[in-house]
């Protein structure tokens, strides 16, 4: 057995264990205290190790020793003021690795020539802001490495490159394999107060859990303060003339899925929007409910309501309901108040007390002129609206005067499906020919009375299609798109659709008027498809490129940490 130690004073001591009798093989006097060290063997050899690795105080730096002799090997300047806390030896698909964890969250990795010592391709990756600990565990006779920290990570290869996959867990102190008869394969978890053994499914799988409910779920919301889901169900009631319909408000448990509380809509009503939020001077968490009442004889709907709930002993408990003209399709919380969106009207609620202690939803203001509010975002004093038929218009909630003003829109006949916010002049928009656009508003015709700006954040965006899909939209800087956009056009030349179908023309934007070429959007699949290209395909892009594979793979390899 081999041991490696570091005492105080920059010593450092390789002993060897054998037949009972403990061994001072080799001591070196080192410049400056050691903060970490390893000796994971992952050469020919598992149970002997030819290297060993330290971490060092007062130059930053990480040091391969040769093993027995303690003869320094490689010095690598890791460069700032953070220290590293954890180095480990690892081999992932046969390629050996050296991995150094800084006092800041940050990692770095090197290849390791186990021949000469020397570390090559160094990369630097963010796993979260605490020191992280390092240590190696087997699943499915594969090896990883556990990054315990604020935010755990397990690392792991996958086509000769390192990737990195989040824990459903938080502020991880340190982790070690435990495996015997009634915890096979399974990992001890230190947290504060607290130590817990499970297990690790399939790394950079998508977990996904089936609640059965024998009923239609057609909206959801969570509420974190009271641990509970509530959910617009429909239910089909089979009678011996016809089939009726019948709609609920549920609340369920947010671990075990039971039903704790059911309240029943009226005949004939709906729910159409769903909305965990709180009000001004108030500090309860409310559930609001917006509800239409569909009748057979009605193209659309005259009536609607605004039910606000509390949850009261696991119950849920109507607190003030307020009627609506019509369908009211989205709801939202904006600033202290409730706004919806009621077929053709955007209309503002104020939280108000009555006399008698009670509260209701009492009438602020509101703007017209949409053919149907479906989709609604917020961001301080501006709304995005998505029309049935007339694309994105901004407005703005003007505080002194107590009024909604059209401040923008876009002329186009945008059918949409669905609208979000990117920053404070950027609006994306889904519409129902399977398409996403960007609109911009022109911030040079600010005016004064316009409540201070918001800071402008790049954003990810997921969204989810009818047919299944789960995607993410990221926005970019400039510098990087472009390059993106090259490396984009060059791979469209190498890699082919299916049946020699043109991915330019697939990923272009389709309606009955027009159709063009993406602008300003790329496509993230092809670009990471790169990696996955052989050697020689990759240096034929990167010749044309001017940029070196390694390069190519190190800018690529951060697009897919976006997601």
């Amino acid at each position: 057995m081999m041991v490696l130690l570091a005492t105080g004073g920059g010593h450092l001591v390789y002993l060897e264990i054998g037949d009972g009798i403990l061994t001072e093989v080799k001591h070196a006097q080192l410049e400056y205290e050691v903060s970490c060290l390893d000796i994971n063997p992952i050469g020919e050899n598992p149970d002997y190790s030819r290297l060993a690795a330290v971490g060092m105080w007062t130059d930053i730096s990480v040091r391969i020793f040769s093993i027995p002799d303690l003869n320094l090997v490689t010095k690598e300047n890791l460069g700032g003021e953070i220290i590293p806390r954890s180095v480990l030896l690892c081999s992932f698909e046969g390629i050996p690795y050296l991995l150094c964890a800084l006092g800041d969250g940050h990692l770095l990795n090197f290849l390791l020539n186990m021949s000469t010592g020397e570390l090559t391709d160094r990369k630097k990756v963010s796993l979260g802001t605490q020191p992280i600990t390092l240590r190696t565990f087997s699943s499915k006779n594969t090896t990883h490495v556990f990054a315990a920290s604020d935010s755990p990570t397990i690392i792991y290869s996958s086509n000769k490159k390192l990737l990195y996959s989040n824990v459903n867990l938080k502020e991880v102190s340190h982790m070690c394999p435990f495996n015997f008869a009634a915890f096979p394969d399974s990992l001890a978890i230190a947290k504060e107060g607290e130590l817990t053994i499970g297990t690790i499914d399939d790394i950079q799988k998508l977990h996904i859990r089936s609640i059965p409910l024998g009923e239609h779920a057609r909206r959801i919301c969570h509420q974190e303060q009271t641990r509970t889901f509530a959910i617009c169900s429909l239910k089909y009631n089979q009678s011996n003339t016809e089939e009726a319909e019948m709609h609920f408000i549920r609340l369920l448990d947010d671990q075990t899925f039971e039903f704790m509380s059911t309240y029943p809509l009226d005949q004939y009503e709906n729910g159409c929007s769903i909305l965990s939020c709180s009000f001004s001077d108030d500090s309860n968490v409310y559930y609001c409910v917006g509800t239409a009442y569909v009748m057979p004889e009605e193209n659309e709907p005259t009536k609607g309501g605004i039910l606000v709930f509390v949850v009261e002993d696991q119950k849920l408990q109507l607190i003030a309901e307020k009627e609506t003209k019509g369908a009211v399709y989205s709801i939202n919380a904006f600033n202290g108040k409730l706004l919806a969106a009621i077929n053709q009207k955007i209309q503002l609620y104020k939280w108000m007390l009555r006399d008698d202690g009670t509260r209701e939803l009492q009438s602020e203001c509101g703007h017209h002129g949409h053919i149907l509010a479906l989709y609604v975002q917020t961001r301080g004093d501006f709304i995005v609206v998505g029309d049935l038929m007339k694309s994105i218009s901004l407005l703005i909630y003007k505080h002194e005067e107590g009024a909604i003003e059209e401040r923008a829109r876009d002329y186009n006949a945008n059918w949409m499906s669905a609208v979000e916010i990117l920053d404070d002049d950027i609006y994306l928009g889904a519409e129902n020919n399977f398409n996403l656009f960007t609109v911009r508003k022109n911030s040079e015709g600010a005016i004064d009375e316009e409540r201070g700006r918001l800071e402008v954040v790049t954003p990810t965006v997921i969204f989810g299609t009818v047919n299944g899909v789960i995607g993410v939209i990221a926005s970019l800087p400039n510098e990087q798109y472009l390059f993106f956009e090259k490396l984009q056009s060059n791979l469209r030349k190498v890699i082919k659709g299916v049946g020699g179908l043109s991915h330019e023309q697939w990923r272009s934007f389709y309606n009955e008027k027009k159709t063009v070429n993406a602008k300003n959007f790329l496509d993230g699949d092809l670009i990471e498809s790169f990696l996955d290209l052989g050697r020689g395909r990759m240096e034929e892009i990167s010749k044309v490129m001017s940029v070196p594979v390694e390069e190519l793979m190190k800018r690529v390899e951060e697009l897919t940490r976006l997601h």
